[in-house]
């Protein structure tokens, strides 16, 4: 497969398994002679633009199997499939490979980069028109989490030198995309970045992370809290050292510390209408 990117080019995309079975769930069952194999796949799949934040889940019944080694064959093949995944996405963590090309041709000085996850990843396909007519840098990758942005904000900030960068992150760590980590560490990555801006000479603008009252991909987790309390940090410390702090949060929270349905069709990723207010804001 191959996507274009924000520059008109086009580059070979072979992170297959970083996005389409980056969330992968297996279970077993046994009852009696009777055996079950269920597989749940949620996942978000980067396709034609960047990525086009479409949901799919796809489960796999095999019931009513004549014996175990039928039922373990099948297992083995689901296991070896997401094997194979795991690997692709080991041989390059931080995803220098999917901006490498592009960043090629921007011109340096570059204006504004935007750096962040899926919300500005999609932001792009969403309304390309803010991009181009601003001339921003689109920087977002699909579930990644601050540490991935914190390895690779040197090839994808720096080296750009832009005169500011916009940074929306956060969000993904408090789901434990990459693994539990504490809120605490997760702000300290967000803080190593704004520091490697401002030892670069590049404005820092910092932005408040998205509502969210439950992950489509991982429910349950009850982040409302934990993302009003990231932002209380982020907040606190874009003032006392002179930065800039955008609130999208206060703007786009209902009742719930949630994103409404007319801005996100699955409490995460915003609508159109969402990026509209976003763009106001920023």
């Amino acid at each position: 497969n191959q996507k274009s990117d924000q520059d008109g080019q086009y580059q070979p995309y072979d992170r297959v398994g970083k996005n389409l079975f980056q969330h992968i769930r297996m279970f077993l069952f046994f009852n009696d002679s009777k055996y079950k194999i269920f597989s749940c796949v949620n996942g978000w799949v980067d396709n034609f633009h960047y990525f086009c934040l479409m949901k799919i889940k796809s489960y796999f019944i095999i019931s009513n199997m004549k014996n175990m080694k039928q039922a373990l064959l099948v297992a083995g093949c689901l296991l070896a499939t997401t094997t194979l995944f795991a690997q692709t996405e080991k041989g390059d963590w931080a995803q220098f490979g999917r901006y490498a090309e592009a960043n090629k041709t921007v011109k340096v000085p570059s204006n504004v980069v935007f750096m962040g996850n899926s919300i500005t990843d999609g932001w792009w396909p969403a309304d390309s028109t803010f991009f181009i007519q601003n001339n921003f840098v689109d920087r977002g990758i699909s579930g990644q989490t601050t540490s991935e942005m914190l390895v690779r904000f040197r090839q994808d900030v720096i080296n750009l030198k832009p005169k500011a960068v916009v940074i929306l992150a956060g969000i993904n760590d408090i789901a434990h995309n990459n693994g539990v980590i504490a809120l605490e560490n997760v702000f300290g990555n967000l803080v190593s970045m704004a520091e490697l801006a401002k030892a670069n000479h590049i404005k820092v603008i910092f932005c408040s992370v998205l509502p969210a009252y439950d992950f489509p991909w991982r429910p349950g987790m009850q982040p409302a809290d934990k993302v009003i309390q990231l932002n209380k940090w982020i907040k606190e410390y874009a003032d006392k050292n002179g930065l800039t702090y955008v609130d999208y949060h206060s703007a786009m929270k209902d009742e719930r510390n949630g994103l409404p349905a007319n801005l996100s069709k699955d409490g995460v990723h915003p609508t159109l209408e969402g990026y509209k207010i976003m763009e106001k804001i920023v």
